[in-house]
């Protein structure tokens, strides 16, 4: 078992995998900092200074003892233990995710068109058989007489 373990862990398409997940991950956290620290702070600013990671409704009460207009954030609100929808953070994320599906289509745009060229520059392989033009079955290349019908076939020249 040890042995089909390794077997499968070295192959090339998983070994790829991984890497493929670890560039993801850190792809994601940069993509995460690009919304957080420059496109947010901007957007924010145009509506009147409003931080999108402080963004939330309450929907319930809170705790006893704590005074109502002592809650200015986000995180006071969750101090309280009061319950809350964090709205802005689901914008935060939305943006994110926006961002890393427009760098996937992007990258898969590429890659389809590079493979679409190299498709078209391959050459083709030779065939390894021909059709009978009597009877319409597969004969091989080489063949000057079917072996269905016995027809004499023009015999095709190969080096």
């Amino acid at each position: 078992m040890a042995g089909e373990f390794k077997t499968f862990a070295m192959r090339g398409n998983v070994i790829d995998l991984a890497v493929g997940v670890i560039i993801g991950g850190a792809f994601g956290q940069i993509v995460t900092s690009l919304v957080n620290d420059i496109v947010m702070p901007p957007i924010g600013r145009l509506l009147g200074g409003v931080d999108f990671k402080d963004l939330y409704w309450r929907i319930g009460d809170y705790k006893e003892g704590t005074v109502v207009s002592s809650i200015k954030s986000l995180e006071d609100a969750r101090a309280a233990g009061a319950p809350v929808i964090a709205y802005g953070q689901f914008i935060n994320i939305i943006i994110n995710f926006l961002i890393i599906a427009f760098c996937v289509f992007m990258l898969v745009k590429v890659i389809n068109k590079l493979t679409e060229g190299r498709k078209k520059d391959e050459p083709l392989a030779e065939p390894s058989s021909k059709e009978c033009p009597y009877c319409l079955s597969v004969v091989p290349i080489k063949a000057v007489r079917c072996a269905h019908c016995t027809s004499e076939l023009e015999a095709t020249a190969r080096a």
